[in-house]
């Protein structure tokens, strides 16, 4: 019987486990010695609230679904009804193919072909590896059409370090700016973290701060990396890094969802914020033949 997310890649080394699906090539677990660090779900599920999914070709959202780009309008289906916005792209739910696998490493990758809204054409790779460092995500997009195209891209995993909620847990992210949002999810302007709820950069709990803010200005350490981390004050942490191809994080406790009620934080690499398809915010701009790679991972 096939699993609802496709066939199941597990990866291992060391005490190391992830677990990425052919479906969306998410990355639907992941643990090291013995500890989850990543919120994720059962093989026998679809994912639910965007757990693991990969963003792509626009990570978030746009507003109404539609565009302009170059001259030329386009209209997206809508799939974030009640706010009528278009949401996290066009892979989540379709099929990719393994193009290399190891024990500890696999590669997938799918050809996005043009379609109603989005009339061009990627071909897309998706690298997992373990690595002694942890868990290393590199995504690459070729332009494999005639014309140049918009792109962006993000991820949705949700960090854990096994606290029954996020409130205790001790958050330190590098985010300078935050972008403010309307009850759509639309950026409509952003203010510094400074003297905020919103300033984590330090590293303080969570407490009940609720989160569901993109944030900018991200701090870098000197390999070009910015971390964010989540410590439990009992012992055990999590980083996420990303490099410099994101420029963008989302941090989201996942209130109003029933399956994540601040049971886990979903922290999102983004290269570019939500709504900038409309705005043309760090929206990469692929001529035809240009390839754009970026990677995330855990440690």
């Amino acid at each position: 019987m096939s699993h609802p997310s496709g066939e199941q890649i597990e990866l291992g080394l060391d005490d190391q486990r992830a677990v990425v699906t052919e479906v969306g090539a998410g990355l639907r677990s992941y643990s090291a010695a013995g500890r989850e660090l990543v919120d994720g779900y059962g093989a026998d599920e679809m994912s639910p609230s965007g757990r693991g999914q990969v963003l792509i070709p626009w990570p978030n959202r746009i507003e109404d679904g539609s565009y302009d780009f170059d001259g030329t309008r386009h209209q997206l289906p809508l799939n974030q009804v009640g706010e009528q916005n278009a949401i996290h792209g066009l892979v989540r739910w379709v099929a990719w193919t393994v193009a290399e696998r190891e024990p500890d490493r696999v590669v997938l990758e799918h050809s996005l072909h043009p379609q109603p809204g989005y009339p061009f054409s990627l071909a897309l790779a998706i690298e997992y590896g373990l690595t002694e460092e942890g868990l290393r995500i590199r995504t690459t997009a070729e332009n494999v059409g005639a014309e140049t195209c918009p792109y962006g891209a993000g991820a949705h995993p949700y960090v854990t370090v096994g606290t029954p909620t996020v409130d205790p847990v001790v958050l330190r992210a590098p985010g300078a700016t935050m972008l403010l949002s309307d009850e759509r999810g639309i950026p409509v302007g952003s203010q510094s973290v400074e003297g905020t709820e919103f300033d984590f950069r330090g590293g303080r709990p969570i407490g009940g701060t609720r989160l569901d803010n993109c944030f900018t200005d991200l701090q870098r350490d000197g390999d070009g990396r910015a971390r964010g981390e989540l410590r439990d004050p009992d012992g055990g942490s999590v980083t996420l890094w990303v490099d410099e191809g994101y420029r963008y994080l989302m941090l989201f406790t996942g209130d109003p969802l029933p399956d994540v009620a601040r049971r886990s934080l979903a922290v999102e690499p983004m290269t570019c914020p939500p709504n900038a398809f409309r705005t043309g915010e760090a929206l990469i701009r692929l001529d035809p033949g240009e390839e754009f790679t970026s990677s995330w991972g855990l440690a």
